[in-house]
Parts: structure tokens; C-alpha cells; sequence
């Protein structure tokens, strides 16, 4: 083999299977099919109109140039006192790392906290990128078969020896929460046996009752990410933020610095003024919380009665090990059959994954109840 043909091992990471559903569905809808999308965690809602506003006007008045590696340090300010006004966290902005997306937080967090060869615990059922990011570092992803009992979450005092802990609440696929108690307890056992612990938040915010806890009211020692894709309806923006421990911040600047130079000026720019948009973003959250509760009594009417009621986000995990064990080929005989684009649960958990399917309720309304009425027709012609 020649060495312009060289492959490292930890290149070799497995694909994100939803964005090899979207691309099939893609293909379905340019072949002039009709495909309703439950299978993309995005917002149907465009960015806020304030965005929007703020960015075209800093488009005509400077060149959006690089700005310092930490972010501008208005959005850093504001990043920070929105902690005040959802959590009554003081936070100093000093702490706030501006970020391109969620995705880069994570390489400098793995980066940061861990060297090659480090063993890092996530729990199963998860985001899959988590794992195939640690690979990708040469680190290794230790997954925890989490239970329906405990609401599909990592448990204190199972924990193996670990030099981290990733946690999300609420959480990618089930969309469950920890409480205070929950996370308090996991975080101190962490702190307990050297592990480091990180909190993935950028669901918070898409909430249908009791608020998200940030690790931030528990200790100051974690670190936390999150990202304005999601509440905040700017996936494709590319924006993102971590807070991290002060002794911390100048290690993550230097590699910021190298790895990205910094996030996008203009996300940055529409970012700020995104966080003053809360009226807009409450009215998307009212969407949200109708397509959840339309497809909590449509699914199980369809079929798929075995799911995870979410306390957040914007997805259904559903347990269809009945109907198969091989979730990817289920879903692709949905998309082929009933034009509807969901996501198997392979990505989530390599191991049980082949018996689960995710639904996203994040687009709009109409599509969800025409969605559930072709989930009905396809499981009533099965």
C-alpha cells in the first residue's frame, strides 16, 4: 500500500446512521415520493427573526472577520447571564467558551480532559457521535447498558473505573431527564473515584414540565455544552458553547485557538440576539409539546406501544423487538413503504439498538399527524 493511500485505525469510525437515512430519504423525495421526517433531531422552525435581523445588519457594517478564539465576549456575557436568569447560577463569562456547534466542544473537552488510551463512560441508549468521536481520539468509548427503570440514564454506584463520564439530560434518543437528586449523586460519584464529568445540555430549554437541572447548580467542577441548535432552532448555524472550570479555560483556549481559530463571526453575531428571542422560541416549544403529546396517543394506536414517555427534547424511543431485530431494514421498509423517514435505534445502542426505532416529533404539526396516520395504515397492512 502506498502512504498516500494510508489509513489511520482510529479513522475508521462507524457511520451516523440517521444522516445515511436522511440521504436515502433524499433520494425517495427526488424520486418524487412523498417522505415525512421524523428521523432528523432539527428544528422545522427557521432561526429566530432577530437572528435573522441582527446578522444581515452586521453584514453591512463590518467584515465578520475572525474574532478572539473564546467568542465575542458580548455573547459570552450573555451566554453567561442566561444561567442567572434559568438556573440562578452566577456564572462569570470568563468561563464560557463560544464553540462551532456542540460537535466542537466535545473534541476540546476529549481533548482537554483526556489522553490516548483513556477510558470514557456513556451511557446505552446514547448519541452515537459521543463514541465515535472518543474513537476517533484514540480513546476508548466504555457504553453502560442503562434500563427503562431507571429512565434509560447512567446510575450511580454501577459506575466502572472511569476517566470520564458523559451524561445527557435530557437526553438523545428517550428524551428523559435526571432530577437533581439523580444528577447530585452521579456527579458526586464521579468526583468520588477521580472520574470527570461532562454534561451534555443543549437539549435544555425543549422541556414539558419540570425544568432541566444544570450540572452547574451541582458543582463547578464539570463541564458543561450545549448549543443554540436546538431550542434556539439554529442547527445548521454551527454555534455552540461549553463552561468549563476556570483553571481550565486558558488549556481549552490554546486548543481552540489551533483546532478552529474560532466559531463562525456570523453565527456568533446572530447567536446574541437569538437569546433575546424568547417569545418566539416559547411559541416553537408549544409546537414541540403538541406533536409530543400526538404521537404519545398515536404510536401506541399504530402499533408501537413500548416507548419511553420523554420529559424533554423532541424524540420517542421506542422498543419494536417484537415486530423485529433488525431495526435498520425495518426502517428502511417504513420509508419504502410508508414514506415516513425514522431512525434505527442501531445508532443509539450498537448492542440492543437492533430492537428499538427513533421517532423525532421536531418538524411540524401537519407532518406529524400525517406521519402517525401512515404509521397506522403501514402497521394495519403488515
Amino acid at each position: 500500500m502506498t502512504g498516500a493511500r494510508r489509513l489511520s485505525v482510529r479513522s475508521q469510525v462507524d457511520p451516523f446512521i440517521v444522516m445515511d437515512v436522511m440521504e436515502a430519504a433524499r433520494q425517495s423525495e427526488a424520486a418524487g415520493k412523498s417522505v415525512i421526517h421524523m428521523e432528523v433531531g432539527q428544528p422545522g422552525t427557521p432561526a429566530p427573526a432577530a437572528a435573522r435581523t441582527a446578522l444581515a445588519q452586521a453584514m453591512e457594517t463590518g467584515a465578520l472577520g475572525y474574532t478572539v478564539a473564546l467568542g465575542l465576549p458580548a455573547l459570552r456575557a450573555r451566554i453567561a447571564r442566561l444561567y442567572r436568569d434559568w438556573y440562578g447560577v452566577d456564572l462569570d463569562p470568563g468561563r464560557v467558551v463560544v464553540t462551532a456547534g456542540s460537535s466542537a466542544a466535545f473534541l476540546l473537552a476529549f481533548t482537554a480532559l483526556f489522553d490516548a488510551g483513556d477510558r470514557v463512560g456513556l451511557g446505552l441508549p446514547g448519541y452515537p457521535s459521543y463514541r465515535q468521536i472518543l474513537r476517533a481520539l484514540s480513546l476508548e468509548a466504555v457504553g453502560i447498558e442503562t434500563r427503562a427503570e431507571d429512565r434509560f440514564q447512567p446510575v450511580a454506584g454501577t459506575l466502572p473505573d472511569l476517566a470520564g463520564l458523559i451524561v445527557a439530560s435530557p437526553a438523545n434518543p428517550t428524551g428523559t431527564m435526571l432530577d437533581r437528586g439523580a444528577l447530585t449523586t452521579l456527579i458526586d460519584g464521579c468526583h468520588a473515584q477521580g472520574t470527570a464529568f461532562i454534561s451534555d445540555e443543549i437539549y435544555h430549554g425543549v422541556q414539558y414540565g419540570d425544568r432541566a437541572v444544570s450540572a452547574l447548580e451541582v458543582s463547578d467542577d464539570v463541564y458543561v455544552i450545549n448549543s443554540f441548535s436546538k431550542y434556539f432552532s439554529m442547527t445548521g448555524w454551527r454555534i455552540g458553547w461549553m463552561v468549563v472550570p476556570e483553571d481550565h479555560v486558558r488549556t481549552v483556549e490554546r486548543l481552540a485557538q489551533n483546532m478552529f481559530i474560532c466559531a463562525p463571526h456570523a453565527s456568533q453575531v446572530a447567536a446574541l440576539a437569538a437569546l433575546d428571542a424568547e417569545e418566539e422560541l416559547q411559541a416553537n416549544l408549544s409546537v414541540y409539546a403538541e406533536n409530543r403529546r400526538i404521537l404519545l396517543e398515536g404510536l401506541p394506536a399504530a402499533g408501537f406501544d413500548r416507548i419511553a414517555p420523554p420529559d424533554g427534547a423532541f424524540y420517542i424511543y421506542a422498543d419494536v423487538s417484537d415486530l423485529t431485530q433488525d431495526s435498520r431494514a425495518f426502517a428502511a421498509e417504513v420509508l419504502e413503504r410508508a414514506g415516513v423517514a425514522v431512525t434505527p435505534g442501531l445508532d443509539f445502542d450498537p448492542g440492543r439498538g437492533a430492537g428499538t426505532l427513533r421517532f423525532s416529533y421536531a418538524g411540524s404539526t401537519a407532518d406529524m399527524v400525517e406521519g402517525v396516520e401512515r404509521l397506522r395504515r403501514f402497521m394495519a397492512a403488515r
